[in-house]
C-alpha cells in the first residue's frame, strides 16, 4: 500500500461552514478540504435570502425570542445565545473579506423574513449565498497552507486506538476513480443536508446524507433526526415530477408579496414560520389535489424595484413563463433544511475525539423543530469560527496516528446504515415526510 496522505486538519465539504473553518485555521497548520464535485456545486451557493445578524445590541433579546419561536421551543437556548453573540463580528469579518453586501447610502441594507420581527438581514442581491462562497474561496485560494481536492468523494472515516485513545485519525476518498487513505489530527465534517434523499428538494441533487450513514457506522451520536423544514415556496413547475426546484426566497413575501389560493384569496400571515406557512399550503392543496400549488404575488410592487430588488429570481422565473412583475407565480414547498444531524457542542465537536461538524450536517440543536429564515449560513459561519478556534487550540504535535485496519474500509456507506437515516427520517412526524422521500 502506498504511503498515505497526510494533513493536520481535513474538512469534507465546500460550503460556507467548510470554507470559513479553513480561513480561520492557524495558516500554520497543513490543511486538506475535500469537496464530493466542485467547490461551487454546494448548497450554500444556492442560497438567496441572506445572513441574519443583530443590528444593535437592544436586538438580542429579540433576535434570541424570534430563534425560540421559531423552533417551537425546541431550540438548545446556549447554542442561539452563541449565534447573537458573534452576529456581528462575523458580518464584520466578511466585510474585511469584501462580501458585496447591498448597501443603501453607504449602509447596510437589511430585509425581513418569516419569523423575524424586524428588518435584520443582511444579503447581496438576491444571490447572497453565491456572493458569499465567491468570497469565501477567493480567501482560501490565497492561503498556501490550504490545499483543495474537488471530485472527492469521502467513503468512511477512519479511527484509531493510539497515544489519544479512540479518535477519528482521517478519511478513506474517493479521488478520481483512485480509493485511498488521508490521515489527519482533526477531522471537520461540512457534508451539507439530506436533501438528495427527497423526491423534490431545494437542495443540490448530491445532498444525500452520507455523513450520517456514516456516523451510525461508526456509532456517533445524531440528534433530531425527524426535524425536517420544508420550504414554503419552491417554483411549481409541472414538467418537473423530480429533483431539485427552484427556491423562491423568503425576502420576497419579507418585501411584501402576497400568498393566493385558487380562489384568489390570501389564507395564511405570509411572515409566519416556514413551518405553519408551509402546512397551510398542504391544507390548501389538498383541497384541490390536481392542481398541487398556490400563488405567489409580488405583481402590486413596481415593477423596476422587483427587477432590481430580485434580479435571479426574476430572470428565473421569467424563463419558466411567469413575469413575476406583471402575474402571480405557482409555488409549493419542498424539501429545503435539516435540522437535525451529527450531535456537536458548542465547539463543533462530536462524540468521537478529534471529529467535528458543523453546518447542515451537524445539530446542536439550535434550530430546534423549525430553522428561522436566514439562521443557516449565519450557523454555519459561527461555528465554522468556533470549530476552527477549538482546533488552533488543542491540535498536537507530531505525526497523526494510523488507523486500525486502514485497508478494510467498505467502498461505500453500508446500505444498512442508509436504511436506517431513512427509517429515521420516515418515523418523524412531519406530514410532508412520508410522500416525498425517494424509494431506497
Amino acid at each position: 500500500m502506498n504511503q498515505p496522505h497526510e494533513f493536520d486538519v481535513i474538512i469534507v465539504g465546500s460550503g460556507a461552514a467548510g470554507l470559513y473553518c479553513a480561513l480561520q485555521l492557524n495558516p500554520l497548520l497543513r490543511v486538506l478540504l475535500i469537496s464530493r464535485t466542485e467547490l461551487r456545486e454546494c448548497n450554500s451557493y444556492l442560497a438567496q435570502g441572506g445572513i441574519s445578524t443583530i443590528v444593535d445590541q437592544a436586538d438580542k433579546a429579540a433576535f434570541i425570542a424570534d430563534t425560540l419561536q421559531a423552533g417551537q421551543k425546541k431550540n438548545n437556548l446556549s447554542a442561539i445565545t452563541l449565534l447573537a453573540n458573534r452576529a456581528e463580528g462575523v458580518i464584520a469579518d466578511l466585510l474585511a473579506l469584501q462580501m458585496p453586501f447591498t448597501r443603501q447610502n453607504q449602509q447596510l441594507r437589511y430585509t425581513r423574513e418569516g419569523g423575524h420581527s424586524i428588518r435584520r438581514i443582511a444579503y447581496a442581491d438576491d444571490k447572497t449565498g453565491e456572493h458569499l462562497v465567491e468570497t469565501l474561496i477567493a480567501g482560501v485560494q490565497k492561503r498556501a497552507n490550504i490545499t483543495l481536492w474537488e471530485h472527492t468523494a469521502m467513503i468512511d472515516i477512519l479511527e484509531s486506538s493510539g497515544t489519544r485513545g479512540r479518535s477519528c485519525t482521517g478519511v478513506l476518498v474517493n479521488k478520481n476513480g483512485q480509493t485511498f487513505t488521508v490521515l489527519s489530527h482533526t477531522t471537520v465534517l461540512a457534508c451539507g443536508g439530506i436533501g438528495g434523499l427527497f423526491k423534490h428538494s431545494t437542495n443540490q441533487p448530491t445532498a444525500t446524507g452520507d455523513a450520517l450513514a456514516i456516523a451510525g457506522k461508526h456509532d456517533i451520536a445524531c440528534k433530531d433526526l425527524g426535524y425536517i423544514q420544508f420550504h414554503p415556496t419552491a417554483l411549481y413547475e409541472a414538467s418537473s415530477d423530480s429533483g431539485r426546484r427552484f427556491l423562491i426566497s423568503e425576502s420576497v413575501r419579507g418585501e411584501g408579496a402576497y400568498l393566493f389560493n385558487l380562489d384568489k384569496q390570501r389564507f395564511v400571515n405570509e411572515l409566519l414560520p416556514r413551518d405553519t406557512v408551509a402546512a397551510a399550503i398542504w391544507a390548501e392543496q389538498r383541497k384541490h389535489p390536481d392542481t398541487p400549488h398556490v400563488y405567489l404575488d409580488i405583481s402590486h410592487k413596481e415593477a423596476a424595484y422587483v427587477k432590481e430588488r430580485f434580479p435571479h429570481i426574476f430572470h428565473t422565473c421569467l424563463l419558466a413563463g411567469y413575469d413575476l412583475t406583471q402575474q402571480p407565480v405557482p409555488v409549493t414547498p419542498a424539501q429545503h433544511y435539516h435540522m437535525g444531524g451529527i450531535r456537536i457542542d458548542l465547539q463543533g465537536r462530536t462524540a468521537l475525539p478529534a471529529l467535528y461538524a458543523i453546518g447542515e450536517v451537524a445539530c446542536s440543536g439550535v434550530h430546534g423543530a423549525n430553522r428561522l429564515a436566514s439562521n443557516s449560513l449565519l450557523e454555519a459561519l459561527v461555528y465554522g469560527a468556533e470549530a476552527a478556534r477549538d482546533i488552533n487550540r488543542s491540535i498536537p504535535a507530531g505525526r497523526p496516528d494510523q488507523p486500525l485496519q486502514p485497508v478494510v474500509y467498505a467502498e461505500l456507506a453500508d446500505d444498512r446504515y442508509r436504511a436506517r437515516l431513512v427509517q429515521a427520517l420516515l418515523l418523524s412526524k412531519n406530514g410532508g415526510i412520508q410522500h416525498e422521500l425517494r424509494d431506497y
